[in-house]
């Protein structure tokens, strides 16, 4: 069998640390956080779900987020957000929209489509804009306090990657090495949707 990588198997050991620390839940797109009776899920108790698209008959993006629409993931309306909100279309028109980067991390590794994904947008940290999802470098920040983030800690998305570098530079909250923390989308794995969004990806 072949040996992994040195860097490939402490990147999944941080992932997995940061990962337990970050899943006990939040407020907002982390739902509830574990029930009263000790299972992980919503406040209401609901299990954790399987997302599907929210919208149909979508040309092509990025499009106009319509005014209210929920996330496909937490329901909240994403255009509430506009410094973190997304999106995402299938090939075959059917689309959601996210109101910030770890829901559309959970919609990646947990949605149940036949058609592959045919674009996907969000908002860069730094210049709030919309950028291409696919050719974007997610900053993997684990600490909930020093983010102090409104619907649950989200990665932080760059346009370039220099500025993702500039911005973990200036991160002082917790020691991050960039080779391991600075990822694209497509390789946004449960293991990595678990550190933002743990409660709302499904139980194995």
């Amino acid at each position: 069998m072949t040996d992994r990588p040195t860097h490939v198997l402490e990147r999944r050991s941080l992932l997995r640390a940061v990962g337990a620390g970050a899943a006990g839940g939040v407020a907002g797109c982390l739902g509830g956080g574990p029930s009263a009776n000790g299972s992980d899920g919503d406040s209401d108790g609901s299990p954790p779900q399987v997302y599907e698209p929210t919208m149909e008959n979508v040309d092509e993006g990025p499009f106009e987020f319509p005014e209210g629409h929920g996330c496909a993931v937490c329901s909240m309306p994403a255009t509430d957000y506009p410094g973190r909100k997304g999106q995402l279309v299938h090939e075959n028109g059917l689309a959601a929209v996210f109101d910030s980067p770890g829901c559309l991390f959970a919609y990646k590794v947990s949605s149940t489509p036949d058609s592959p994904i045919a674009g996907a947008w969000t908002t860069d940290y730094e210049t709030g804009s919309l950028i291409d999802a696919t050719a974007a470098h997610f900053v993997l920040i684990t600490d909930e306090q020093a983010a102090e983030d409104p619907m649950g800690i989200d990665p932080r998305p760059f346009a370039a990657r220099e500025d993702a570098t500039a911005f973990l530079e200036e991160w002082t909250a917790e020691e991050l090495t960039e080779d391991d923390v600075i990822v694209g989308l497509e390789p946004v794995d449960m293991e990595i949707a678990a550190i933002y969004r743990g409660n709302r990806l499904p139980t194995e």
